[in-house]
């Protein structure tokens, strides 16, 4: 069945005059905050099929399906395949990233990933193996020389796709994030601070209640949007040098809400 992103909800805080009844509804409130915090830290995964507008300084680029799959042999596939439209399309715009994952409903370990960028004219593809055993990941095809070296693993690490998935899952309000990125041969320490609290937003002319995630390196930005029982960002924002890069923004999705 199609989940359209739930209306906006109404935001209220009621608070008694007197001061026992202000110390209980502080412990209520302190209680509430946990019980969210230890519900995000058990939240499993489930599969999803989610549909994105894709825009660029806002303009429409395209559309993209993010989509997460339980495999046969217990791992878990995640795919975002981006196709163009209007001028995209007739350029044939077309990319696609692939991780194929283990997890044990909590925890996720990148196995092995592909990234495809198509276009009338170049077919460029990069894969990247993550061997546990070795404890080394390793990327070939169209990567620069660099970055072919062989990366040591470290547990916790993710790639861009999975730390997508990872921000879904820890997003707590007012808490920090933190990620070690392993992905097209370069390592890098991300760090993504929730917002303090939830605030109603319009996105595409759909409004509802959302936690901002944001991660900032110098000018450049990004935005992971995370609204309660959507288990998929309802957007993902990349600003570089200032201005909007990429901006997803969530139309609908399948699957059991968490």
């Amino acid at each position: 069945m199609k989940r359209l992103l739930p209306p906006m909800a109404a935001l209220c805080l009621c608070l008694a005059a007197a001061p026992l009844a202000f110390a209980q509804e502080a412990s209520g409130e302190a209680a509430a905050a946990s019980a969210t915090a230890a519900e995000a830290r058990v939240r499993t995964l489930s599969p999803f099929a989610a549909t994105y507008e894709v825009y660029s300084d806002g303009r429409k680029l395209g559309n993209a399906v993010m989509r997460l799959e339980h495999l046969d042999n217990g791992n878990w596939r995640i795919d975002l395949d981006m196709k163009g439209s209007g001028l995209m399309r007739l350029a044939g715009l077309k990319m696609k990233q692939t991780t194929v994952f283990a997890s044990d409903g909590r925890t996720y370990r990148p196995l092995r990933q592909v990234t495809t960028r198509r276009t009338l004219f170049s077919d460029r593809t990069r894969t990247g193996v993550y061997d546990w055993d070795a404890g080394v990941a390793r990327w070939t095809g169209d990567v620069k020389e660099s970055r072919r070296d062989p990366i040591p693993l470290r547990e916790g690490d993710l790639d861009a796709l999975l730390i997508d998935l990872a921000v879904v899952r820890d997003a707590v309000p007012g808490e920090t994030l933190h990620y070690r990125y392993v992905d097209g041969g370069r390592v890098r320490e991300h760090t993504y601070v929730a917002a303090a609290e939830p605030v109603g937003v319009e996105i595409d002319g759909l409004g509802y209640s959302a936690t901002k995630v944001e991660r900032v390196e110098g000018n450049d930005r990004t935005e992971v949007w995370v609204a309660r029982g959507v288990p998929t960002p309802v957007r993902i924002l990349q600003v570089e040098d200032g201005e909007d890069s990429t901006d997803l923004r969530l139309v609908e999705y399948t699957g059991a809400s968490q």
